[in-house]
């Protein structure tokens, strides 16, 4: 078994474990939920980087658990970004093409998979991948979180910021299509806001959404259906390197 196989069990697995009981508490979020998100995301949606347990209050510092989790997958951290839930880190191929993104916990230090389109959307790196080690699980909870009454189905609640659509076979909608729907959807649900450059990764875009030319947020666009995942959880945008 390859390293990165043995990763990604122990990812799924942790996530699964995880599932059950994070549900309920997911969809009723408040404020003090988002800071609970960032303290058990380690659990929920993959592994902490070794080393962990240091407090990170700045961004070379973000960056250096970034990169010890990046190496775990062979993978190189390019943006870091620091909220004021936490920091958040792009990391990308050899090639340079965008790979997954991930959050460092400021408290702990811990570093895991990002919640929501990294880990679902993402057709390389999440679960719902095809192929690979995990991939029948994956496929299984895609089934019962995306369907009527999971999760991210019928049955979320009234405030969800992903808007499921119609998969469309290997079509892909391009950058600039992206952008658009992400300002669609921005002029309908937060007046004010404008849609940055739209980054490709792996079966989505991320993009920045910026107020009077500043980061204000971040959100991202399913490369299939147009589907909107706004990044609630990150809070306020504070700086960034990269």
């Amino acid at each position: 078994m390859t390293r990165n196989q043995t990763v990604w069990i122990a990812t799924l697995i942790a996530a699964l474990v995880a599932l059950g009981s994070s549900i309920a508490w997911a969809a009723t979020r408040s404020d003090e939920g988002r800071r609970d998100m960032m303290r058990y995301g380690s659990g929920m949606m993959g592994y902490a980087a070794r080393d962990g347990g240091d407090p990170v209050s700045d961004l070379p510092g973000a960056r250096r658990q970034a990169e010890r989790f990046a190496d775990r997958l062979d993978l190189k951290v390019r943006e870091v970004m620091q909220f004021s839930d936490g920091f958040y880190a792009e990391l990308a191929e050899d090639d340079g093409r965008l790979a997954t993104e991930v959050l460092i916990d400021s408290r702990t230090g811990a570093t895991w998979f990002e919640y929501g389109p990294a880990m679902m959307w993402n057709t390389r790196y999440g679960m719902m991948r095809g192929g690979g080690p995990g991939a029948a699980m994956g496929g299984a909870m895609n089934g019962w979180m995306m369907g009527q009454g999971g999760m991210m189905g019928g049955g979320a609640p009234a405030d969800q910021t992903w808007t499921p659509g119609t998969t469309t076979g290997a079509a892909q909608i391009d950058a600039a299509e992206a952008r658009r729907s992400a300002q669609r959807w921005l002029d309908a649900n937060r007046s004010g806001l404008r849609a940055g450059m739209a980054e490709a990764f792996p079966g989505y875009y991320t993009l920045h959404v910026e107020r009077d030319g500043k980061i204000d947020g971040m959100l991202s666009v399913n490369a299939y259906t147009s589907s909107v995942w706004y990044h609630w959880w990150h809070g306020r945008f504070v700086a960034k390197d990269g």
